[in-house]
């Protein structure tokens, strides 16, 4: 999928839209992303002057988003909102910075009713950057 595919299908939007490219996916149990990090995110201005390295949050935020398409490709959860209810095990490897291309590798673990959880792993040029499983909610979209 490319970007613009992408924004069919997730409700993210710049500057909070953090999959350029979906690489592969299987409906319903996994998908791999794509970001490339560029110096041009606005959250290097901050993080740090000098000395940029993509914040945490954002990369598990990346990972959210890969497992996000999982689902939201399906016609039942196709305008669905999801929200975040957990972050378990989260480990940060490598720092990510601009120039890096950040791929995240997401499974899903398992679904009822809206409430699911996924698995994912982010890496850079083969090396692990970050890993994390999260609990998510699908909260249907308010028109």
């Amino acid at each position: 999928m490319n970007v613009t595919e992408i924004m069919e299908v997730l409700p993210h939007r710049y500057p909070m839209l953090l999959v350029d490219r979906i690489l592969e996916l299987e409906k319903g149990k996994r998908a791999k992303g794509l970001k490339n990090v560029t110096i041009n995110e606005s959250f290097f201005q901050g993080h740090y002057p000098g000395m940029p390295i993509m914040p945490g949050v954002l990369i598990v935020e990346a990972m959210a988003q890969a497992g996000a398409v999982i689902l939201l490709t399906f016609d039942q959860y196709r305008h669905a909102i999801p929200v975040i209810g957990a972050i378990d095990n989260v480990k940060f490897r490598r720092q990510v910075v601009p120039g890096d291309t950040l791929i995240s590798e997401v499974e899903l673990l398992w679904i009822k009713n809206n409430i699911g959880k996924i698995k994912g792993v982010a890496t850079v040029m083969g090396e692990t950057a970050a890993s994390m499983e999260m609990t998510f909610k699908l909260v249907p979209a308010e028109n």
